[in-house]
């Protein structure tokens, strides 16, 4: 499945890429799991034409070229008082204690006119794998609520200024708050849009599946009341998500995740209260050798969204 046909199952989007561009993006994703498999040296080609597909956060993209999960150890030994016990807790638990944290917490926002844009403030850190400084954004865009208008977006601190959307383009992960609405909050229906028909014990949907789930996560938007909590139910069905008990958020508090073997993503929740934290992301860097784009360096980063707010125009905070 892809971004597009996913966003069609749910009748949220028009006409999309054509056939032989999405099975492309397939063969990509599916080469890359088969590639961390073997333990290969990651090689990409060249990048093609634009898609009509733009992808509102460029991090996301590129994050998903990587095919493994970091799983970050806390060094230190024992647990912070009055951190709970986690050692009988499941990656599925977590997720159905986040949805129901979710729906108890929601922060009211306002449901944004088409007029109107979506301020967001993102706080992004980034970690070599192979040392160095420790690398820090953040990050701020304000996205056209139907995207008819120009947004200003910015990531990993460059300005970049989006034209709105054409007639046949769509942005995910999606910030048009119509399209949200039309996403069923419904964990079943989720997940079968999720799988495209596939079952859920096939590692391949199950990446895929899990990848879009964490990327529905990403990005400005506001949620239509219920749709995260059922999108973390959603995911909890599937049999081969597994728990990181000792994860850092962003800001280094402990936190817990959870992931799907082969997948970039990982959430990260609040050991204490299941709060949502945010997303890790594995990605790499590119390098041109023998006309060729090849691996250079891996990174692990983690995504904070700090800040939404519905605002009448760019540069406006609240």
């Amino acid at each position: 499945m892809d971004e597009v046909t996913l966003l069609r199952e749910w009748d949220t989007a028009g006409q999309g890429p054509s056939g032989p561009a999405r099975d492309a993006a397939r063969a990509r994703l599916a080469a890359a799991v088969a590639e961390e498999s073997r333990g290969d040296r990651a090689r990409v080609r060249a990048p093609g034409r634009r898609l009509v597909l733009r992808t509102a956060f460029a991090g996301a993209a590129a994050a998903v070229v990587g095919t493994t999960v970091f799983v970050a150890r806390d060094p230190g030994h024992g647990r912070a008082p009055g951190a709970p016990r986690l050692e009988s807790v499941s990656a599925t638990q977590v997720l159905l204690r986040a949805a129901h944290r979710s729906r108890g917490t929601r922060r009211e926002l306002p449901v944004p006119r088409d007029d109107q844009y979506l301020y967001s403030r993102t706080y992004i850190r980034r970690t070599s794998l192979t040392g160095g400084r420790v690398r820090t954004w953040d990050d701020e865009s304000w996205m056209s609520v139907d995207g008819s208008k120009p947004s200003l977006r910015q990531e990993h601190g460059d300005i970049h200024h989006d034209p709105p959307l054409g007639e046949h383009e769509v942005r995910w992960p999606p910030t048009v708050y119509a399209q949200l609405e039309k996403i069923p909050a419904d964990p079943d229906r989720i997940l079968a849009g999720l799988l495209r028909g596939m079952p859920a014990t096939d590692p391949t949907a199950g990446v895929m599946a899990f990848t879009q789930g964490c990327m529905l996560m990403m990005g400005p938007r506001v949620m239509p009341p219920g749709l995260q909590a059922a999108a973390f139910e959603a995911l909890a069905k599937l049999p081969r998500i597994r728990l990181d008990r000792h994860a850092l958020d962003g800001d280094g508090r402990e936190a817990v995740g959870v992931s799907y073997p082969g997948s970039t993503f990982t959430f990260l929740f609040d050991r204490r209260t299941y709060d949502y934290l945010g997303l890790r992301v594995k990605g790499h860097g590119l390098k041109r050798v023998n006309g060729e784009w090849e691996t250079a360096h891996w990174y692990y980063e983690t995504r904070t969204l700090r800040e939404v707010r519905v605002v009448d125009r760019i540069g406006q905070r609240g």
